[in-house]
């Protein structure tokens, strides 16, 4: 008996210690995903802010008093694709069209960045040039260029170990998965409409979430079917086969939330990868999606900024709330509340939020290279904003460029400058 007791608690000690590494690899998993990875030697993480009207990266510190580096035009190009364009009536008219649709009467030239593991670019998508180009961080050159599918680009997503990129290419319904080094094509798999958000597990998989028509007038909830094929594609990350859809139209019906809407915006996974918090189009807030089960199974309605009109055409591109992100431990969620002027911390374990901290038009949210704060894209203020996630309060403001949106963290070389022209 006493050798079977033994061995019991063995046994117990030696699932306890398991389940703690897996715990711990996970985090680090995730952090990896996130861009959060400490840097190799010879590299220093820094922070892309990506301004998408403008087509400039402003590179600021990841952590600190995270100053400005220095910054890097990513659309050097230029000139050569706007001859392009205009000399193609199908693709002039998608790049007007892309300009007074979703970029608010704006060219987008930045939609999603990512460093290589090496420091020795920044590959980017950019809307109006429907493409994927890579720009040599040194020489601000092209490196490499990947038109995709289709007219436009939109998200993208890098692989844990930075080795490919996964971007949605929005008009046509694909979602491309490239090498980071040399843009080659590795594969491809079909999504629902208008492919948006792309998410790299650590279980080999991509998630993708199509988002649907965002630019018609017909927002009202009985015209919700109006909207497409709004669904999550989850494929395999080396097959590119798609292993599972998940229509949370049928989820939210069975939630009793049969007005909210199917499109699924920014996400955030637990570091274990069990639980995902999604925002919807027109929501002030977000939900829990358990991933084992299926279902979702928390709501989190988010304070409505009295201000913010509840005429669902006036939201930019239907996000009400489009931005989130959770800090490396899992017990908090930072929210960008777009429409309604605000960010703030929530608690994960209650859904109750912080101190709203006043923000214009924040667009992104993700987390600093310490994992000590939340860093908000202010669209409508030309600056980053800083929260610290344990009190909830803004540590500081950056300026940037015209119209910060994605900010990712990354890696570059040491002693990095701004590339001369």
């Amino acid at each position: 008996m006493r050798v079977g007791a033994i061995t019991h608690q063995h046994r117990s000690r030696w699932r306890s210690v398991a389940a703690a590494v897996v715990a711990i690899l996970s985090a680090s998993l995730l952090t990896s995903e996130i861009g959060q990875s400490r840097a190799e030697p010879g590299l220093r993480e820094v922070m892309l802010v990506g301004n998408n009207w403008e087509g400039v990266a402003d590179i600021i510190e990841s952590t600190g008093d995270f100053a400005k580096i220095g910054r890097i035009d990513l659309i050097p190009d230029k000139d050569q694709r706007l001859r392009e364009i205009y000399l193609n009536p199908i693709d002039l008219a998608y790049f007007l069209g892309i300009r007074e649709t979703v970029g608010e009467g704006h060219d987008q030239y930045i939609d999603d960045m990512y460093t290589t593991p090496d420091g020795s670019a920044i590959v980017v998508s950019r809307p109006s040039f429907a493409d994927v180009v890579s720009v040599d961080s040194s020489t601000g050159q092209v490196k490499w260029r990947f038109p995709v599918s289709g007219n436009r680009a939109d998200h993208m997503a890098v692989s844990p170990d930075g080795s490919r990129i996964a971007v949605s290419a929005s008009t046509s319904n694909t979602v491309h998965v490239l090498d980071i080094d040399n843009g080659t094509e590795l594969g491809t798999f079909a999504t629902g409409d208008k492919p948006h958000e792309n998410v790299f597990t650590t279980d080999n998989k991509i998630w993708n979430m199509a988002i649907g028509e965002v630019n018609t007038g017909l927002d009202h909830p009985a015209l919700d079917f109006t909207k497409g094929d709004r669904k999550i594609t989850i494929a395999d990350a080396t097959t590119f086969s798609v292993i599972k859809t998940i229509d949370m139209r049928e989820r939210l019906d069975a939630f009793g939330q049969a007005n909210l809407s199917d499109a699924v915006r920014p996400v955030a996974f637990t570091p274990d990868e069990s639980k995902m918090y999604f925002q919807v189009s027109f929501f002030n807030g977000f939900l829990e999606y358990d991933v084992v089960t299926d279902t979702i199974v928390r709501l989190a309605e988010l304070p409505k900024n009295p201000k913010t009109s509840n005429e669902r055409n006036t939201y930019v591109n239907d996000s009400r709330h489009h931005g989130m992100s959770m800090n490396p431990a899992g017990d908090k969620l930072c929210i960008a509340g777009t429409m309604d002027d605000y960010a703030t911390v929530v608690d994960r374990a209650t859904l109750t939020a912080g101190p709203l901290v006043p923000a214009a038009k924040p667009y992104w949210a993700t987390v600093s290279g310490d994992g000590t704060a939340c860093v908000i894209s202010e669209s409508a203020a030309d600056q980053v904003s800083v929260i610290d996630f344990a009190t909830g309060n803004k540590v500081t403001s950056i300026p940037v460029g015209d119209h910060p949106q994605r900010i990712r963290s990354g890696n570059l070389p040491q002693g990095w400058k701004t590339p001369t022209a």
